[in-house]
């Protein structure tokens, strides 16, 4: 029988088909069939070569290529079908290579429904273990009657927890934030319905090393803020917040002395006060009003209650009517080194103001939404 070389030149190895293939008076079809066998053939051994390249990486590559592998999604719940745990499925070597780096363990979503809990805890213990100590990025889901089995599961990483996203549904209650001793950033979303009580009480004393808090959904009054400890937020230093009148602004600014970037929107109405208030650290501002329930922000104040020194970026958005006098003003008080100013969607202003921002600040970034209104 003849023979090829199927590590040769495929086009003499085609050729050598062909060639035995006239000889032995080959049909057509049949000599078809077989130059796709070959190229099967070839495609195999390319295939092997680079597979057995792959299996010999060495470890601190493979390594790196796994940590590509993780989802992007900031959380995911541990499933067979999702790295990391599918890569301690594939081979031994994998598996003790994924199980052997903590930083494939660090991120995980968990939920605590009806069913078999035990099962799952098991596996969310089993997972966290594999961190060995690094610190933690954890989303929690807050059902009802659910506090006591999640403390008992997370208790023993408590010292690693540093970023917890917290979702509230209807009837869970409250989590005791200052136990996440090592909690550096915080996120609270909300679902459904009477959570309120549950969210105030969690917040109402934040944890000492804590310094980014967002409030994504629930909208805080001046009352609301009122009733936290006064010292409870003095360590935050980023801040995102809903608000219902802008007379918490002043309040949010007194409780967060240390407070270095804002983004507040919601409901503004008129501040009523005679006092300014300055406050030295906070550098970036970002302000979004609802223009269907919202006074103008010419109207409401805004800029003759504050004295920000150190402001190097303001946006603003959906606020109505600019305040441009106001503002101006606000500016030679403040004797800020304002870097950006952005006027997004829902700001009238005119042409003649934002000229009149580029003479007068030349090292300012500019930037207006073409969309935006003018008058």
């Amino acid at each position: 029988m003849q023979s090829f070389n199927s590590n040769g030149d495929s086009s003499a190895t085609v050729q050598n088909i062909w060639e035995v293939s006239r000889k032995n008076g080959v049909s057509y079809r049949r000599r078809q069939l077989v130059e796709e066998n070959v190229k099967i053939v070839q495609s195999n051994n390319s295939h092997r070569e680079f597979s057995s390249a792959f299996w010999r990486l060495p470890t601190e590559i493979l390594a790196q290529i796994f940590l590509y592998c993780i989802p992007e999604t900031e959380h995911w719940t541990p499933a067979p079908y999702l790295a990391p745990m599918l890569l301690t499925t594939v081979c031994q070597r994998w598996r003790e290579v994924a199980v052997d780096m903590p930083d494939l363990w660090r991120r995980l979503r968990l939920e605590v429904r009806e069913g078999d809990w035990q099962q799952r805890a098991f596996c969310y213990d089993s997972y966290l273990k594999r961190s060995r100590g690094r610190q933690l990025s954890l989303t929690l889901e807050c059902h009802n009657n659910d506090r006591t089995e999640l403390r008992s599961l997370l208790q023993p990483y408590v010292d690693q927890i540093s970023s917890l996203t917290l979702e509230f549904f209807s009837g869970a209650g409250a989590l005791v934030m200052s136990d996440f001793r090592a909690l550096e950033e915080l996120v609270i979303y909300t679902h459904g319905s009477d959570y309120e009580l549950a969210v105030t009480q969690s917040i109402a004393q934040l944890p000492f090393n804590l310094r980014s808090l967002q409030l994504m959904d629930l909208w805080f009054d001046l009352e609301m803020l009122s009733g936290f400890n006064p010292l409870a937020w003095a360590g935050l230093t980023d801040l995102e917040i809903v608000v219902v009148g802008l007379d918490s602004f002043p309040r949010l600014l007194r409780s967060c002395p240390n407070l270095s970037s804002l983004t507040m929107s919601g409901i503004f109405t008129a501040i009523e006060t005679s006092e300014t208030l300055a406050h030295d650290k906070l550098q970036s501002l970002r302000i979004s009003g609802d223009l269907n329930y919202s006074d103008s922000i010419g109207d409401i104040g805004l800029f003759n209650a504050i004295m920000l020194p150190n402001l190097r970026s303001l946006e603003v958005r959906n606020l109505g009517q600019w305040a441009h006098e106001e503002f101006k003003e606000f500016m030679t008080r403040s004797k800020c080194p304002l870097e950006t100013l952005i006027f997004g969607g829902g700001v009238m202003t005119t042409d003649q103001q934002l000229a009149e921002y580029a003479t007068l600040f030349p090292s300012l970034d500019l930037t207006a939404d073409p969309m935006r209104s003018t008058f």
